[in-house]
């Protein structure tokens, strides 16, 4: 059998390996611009349709759902990363009985994947900044009628608020009633069901106050 050539085999693999390294940065500047462009400001088409949305507030590319926005008040300087989800609702189209339903308050950071799930009434204050994947909702599921379905029965709403200068850590879930002072830190991954006071640090499931500041 005879020997390959290996100068031919070596110039293709780094010919190959150059075009992979283009066509890379090709993609990569690519997104970059459809993150730059998809961005959801207070000036751009999406953006008109919420009940507010502040100056220089933005959701970053690529949201994950925005329902019913005109039943959303979002204040200036605040952000909310890629994959968020804001929803006024269950459906698109749906009319609520509150306006709004969802209040965020200024300079507000919402980490990545992160969703404030409204249909009462949900109030966030300013200065509020959250880790990744933090989970906000004023309704829950009804499961104490064993005949029926958990989906089909009666989901009780109630409001939820979380106060000024609070800090929800990594994977906090805010749940309906639940309301957190002024000046809070929620540890990660805590679910929050009940009253938090101002200026404590809480934690756990259900997340209890572990330190008064």
């Amino acid at each position: 059998m005879l020997d390959r050539d290996p100068i031919p085999d070596t110039a293709f693999r780094r010919a190959l390996t150059g075009v992979k390294r283009a066509s890379g940065e090709l993609v990569h500047r690519g997104w970059e611009l459809a993150v730059e462009l998809g961005a959801i400001g207070p000036d751009t088409r999406r953006g008109r349709r919420f009940g507010q949305l502040g100056a220089n507030s933005v959701i970053c590319f690529p949201p994950n759902a925005l329902f019913n926005e005109e039943y959303i008040r979002i204040g200036e300087g605040t952000l909310f990363g890629p994959q968020a989800t804001l929803s006024a609702g269950m459906v698109p189209g749906q009319a609520m009985v509150t306006d709004p339903v969802i209040s965020v308050g200024d300079r507000c950071l919402f980490g990545k994947g992160s969703a404030i799930v409204g249909h009462l009434e949900i109030s966030v204050g300013d200065d509020v900044w959250t880790g990744h994947h933090v989970y906000i909702t004023d309704q829950n599921h009804g499961y104490e009628d064993l005949g029926v379905p958990i989906s089909m029965q009666v989901m009780p709403e109630r409001p939820v608020s979380v106060g000024n200068g609070s800090w929800l850590g990594h994977g906090t879930v805010v749940l309906p009633g639940a309301r957190i002072g002024n000046h809070v830190v929620v540890g990660a991954n805590s679910v929050v069901t009940g009253d938090l006071p101002d200026n404590c640090v809480a934690a756990g499931v259900p997340a209890r106050v572990i330190r008064q500041l």
